[in-house]
């Protein structure tokens, strides 16, 4: 093979394996994608009061997660309800499920104190925001 070749066959072979390694590098961002689970582009807490369920629906010394309204509430005494945010603060992805007193960020890993908001586990470092909630005839109603 001449010279010329040979510098030819570098240059092709850097090229595909630059392309590989930026398709590769796209397909780990879109694993990393929060599309599916999050709630990016809306707001973190509601923007006007959302009616969640029954109060009775959260135990007392427990916590319940409405993640289509992406709140998670607890009640540590009967009748005092505290909720925050169930939008991740590292990414955006809402919480999955409540295991012994913590939210779970299914994308990352995060974890939160699901009684005061706070960041047990990272990435996420920012504490979830606090939401208005009281009850009403029954029913909890957020924001």
């Amino acid at each position: 093979m001449s010279a010329s070749q040979s510098t030819a066959r570098r240059t092709v072979l850097k090229g595909a394996a630059a392309l590989v390694g930026a398709t590769g590098a796209g397909a780990t961002l879109a694993a990393c994608s929060t599309e599916g689970n999050s709630g990016a582009g809306s707001p973190a807490v509601p923007t006007e009061p959302v009616e969640l369920g029954a109060a009775a629906d959260v135990p007392v010394g427990g916590a319940k997660l409405f993640r289509e309204s992406k709140v998670v509430v607890s009640c540590a005494e009967a009748g005092h309800y505290k909720a925050f945010s169930a939008q991740c603060t590292h990414a955006g992805c809402v919480l999955d499920k409540i295991v012994e007193g913590e939210g779970n960020c299914p994308c990352h890993g995060s974890r939160f104190d699901v009684t005061t908001g706070e960041v047990l586990r990272g990435p996420a470092t920012s504490p979830l925001p606090e939401v208005p909630v009281k009850a009403e005839g029954g029913k909890l109603i957020a924001g």
